[in-house]
């Protein structure tokens, strides 16, 4: 069988911090011809899953998208050394649990909301195309905040509700840099909940008042990441995106607009960069919207 994983590419855009990012292959299919979601969300926009190594220790930060990308990933970090691994989840959707077995014999951590998501939803995970099966569950829960260290590093993981309602960042205080998982994206946000957008747009404006240097999305600009990550702006285009979604003459010419012209003056500022599959995403959210908002 193929490996899924082979077009798997390692970034260091910091010392001891790894993005293993894979996706964005023009024509390249991994799954299949048929709509799934590996091919048409996760593989199609791009996505990044990260490590934090320290030595023999490593934290992990997302267990990708297929059991064949998690094992590059463990492998890559046992090559380095590595012998202690703890991952930590974002949140509970596919592209970001589907390689949880690989890291069965880790403690896997998680915000109870997640835990929850999961149990919920498993039958559509397990279920679906491709499944995640058996489903892997964590084992440290936490509520809003957990501290952890990693050598002389500081981290810290704090809830937000954005995206999805158990969203969990990765914050380096002490780098003032900011693993952002699917709270934050680029192009655009993928509305998963447009019933919660109020709760997203109040929770993006608390990030924002941070003190971040830079973020690292999942879902991003490979070479952007490479080199560093994104500034702020980011959060105000994401926020900027879903305030204008919610009020009804934007949402209108959002119908009626393609998001190249509809994020523009984002893009020429620097904030985001256009990805033109991120078209079908928009399509999608302003529908999505229009369903909730009216």
């Amino acid at each position: 069988m193929p490996d899924l994983a082979e077009t798997m590419r390692v970034f260091e855009p910091y010392p001891g911090l790894f993005a293993f990012y894979d996706g964005r292959i023009a024509g390249k299919r991994l799954h299949s011809q048929e709509e799934n979601w590996l091919d048409d969300g996760a593989y199609g926009l791009g996505i990044a899953a990260y490590a934090l190594v320290d030595g023999t220790e490593a934290i992990v930060y997302d267990s990708h998208t297929s059991l064949d990308h998690a094992r590059f990933m463990r492998r890559y970090l046992e090559n380095m050394g590595v012998t202690s691994i703890r991952l930590v989840l974002s949140h509970w959707h596919t592209d970001h649990v589907a390689g949880n077995e690989v890291f069965s014999n880790c403690e896997i951590i998680a915000l109870g909301l997640t835990a929850q998501a999961m149990e919920e939803h498993r039958e559509e995970l397990e279920g679906g195309s491709p499944p995640i099966s058996p489903l892997v569950m964590p084992t440290r829960l936490f509520d809003t905040r957990l501290n952890l260290t990693l050598g002389a590093r500081r981290i810290e993981l704090h809830h937000f509700d954005i995206h999805s309602a158990d969203g969990c960042v990765l914050w380096l205080p002490d780098e003032g840099l900011l693993l952002a998982g699917d709270t934050l994206e680029d192009t655009v946000t993928y509305v998963s909940e447009p019933e919660h957008i109020d709760t997203h747009i109040a929770e993006l404006a608390r990030m924002s008042l941070w003190p971040i240097r830079r973020i690292l999305p999942n879902h991003g600009d490979p070479r952007r990441i490479a080199e560093g990550g994104y500034k702020k702006g980011l959060i105000d285009a994401n926020r900027a995106y879903l305030e204008r979604l919610i009020d009804p003459l934007d949402r209108r010419i959002a119908a009626s607009s393609p998001l190249v012209d509809f994020v523009a003056e984002d893009c020429a500022r620097g904030a985001i960069v256009y990805f033109g599959p991120y078209e079908a995403v928009h399509r999608r959210n302003v529908e999505a919207v229009e369903k909730v908002h009216g």
